[in-house]
């Protein structure tokens, strides 16, 4: 959890989901949309900004002191301006780290986390949330991919044990074989923090072609689901804002 000075008041990861979720950042433009992004990171993690403006002034004045060396009018130019575009390029990936770094701290603890990570990911990815859940909110989420079929567990290791247990022999009987994953969320041993899930998946091995994927998507859907979504809110995927590209001179 990212520290906060005794005169910021803190604000629930809830509240900032909610203002993350205001307006769609893609029909913004660029610049509204940086705005939109600053305005975030800056609840989150005020020092963010300011190493992010850092370490852009640092590569503008490695390049421009490159450029006096030289001797040359021209040569000083056009290291200032490579400088001027090295440096934005530089903010923007930092500052773009620092807010995926603040999105995964709104989402931290909060029930449906998992899936608003995996609903914002690239790649053909299909989500069913809460497929099996408790009244203690211990709640599995069902993802098909080309890893196979990946149960994700949200919870206390405990109560998701039996769930995910069930949930697993019941998709055996009609997987044929398929390969069922097992990931729990959490700071525990052998468990998946919610900033990990996003590379974990990434990284599994493809054991499915995208055919078999279609054919075990279409006959998952045809079990009967008996669990319904909890009601209340759950974290808005997609809504992160992005820093806008610098455009190339």
């Amino acid at each position: 959890m990212v520290k906060k000075s005794s005169d910021r008041t803190p604000q629930r990861p809830d509240q900032v989901l909610k203002d993350m979720a205001v307006t769609d950042p893609s029909s913004l433009g660029r610049l509204q949309q940086l705005r939109m992004t600053v305005t975030f990171v800056n609840k989150t993690n005020p020092k963010a900004i300011w190493l992010t403006l850092a370490a852009g002034l640092v590569v503008l004045a490695a390049l421009v002191v490159a450029g006096v060396f030289t001797h040359s009018i021209v040569y000083l130019v056009l290291y200032i301006l490579a400088g001027l575009m090295a440096g934005t390029l530089t903010s923007m990936i930092i500052l773009g780290q620092f807010a995926k770094r603040a999105q995964y701290t709104a989402l931290k603890g909060q029930p449906g986390a998992a899936v608003a990570i995996v609903q914002s990911m690239r790649g053909n990815w299909t989500v069913t949330p809460t497929v099996a859940g408790n009244r203690n909110m211990d709640m599995v989420h069902r993802v098909v991919g080309r890893p196979g079929v990946i149960l994700i567990g949200e919870g206390s290791p405990t109560g998701l044990a039996s769930l995910i247990s069930a949930e697993k022999k019941k998709i055996a009987r009609i997987a044929y074989g398929r390969p069922i994953i097992e990931l729990q969320i959490g700071e525990g041993k052998g468990q998946v923090p919610i900033r990990d899930l996003q590379r974990k998946l990434m990284t599994m091995p493809r054991a499915l072609k995208p055919g078999d994927v279609r054919d075990l998507n279409g006959r998952l859907k045809a079990m009967p689901s008996s669990l319904q979504m909890p009601r209340g809110p759950l974290p808005q995927p997609g809504r992160m804002p992005r820093p806008p590209r610098p455009k190339a001179r």
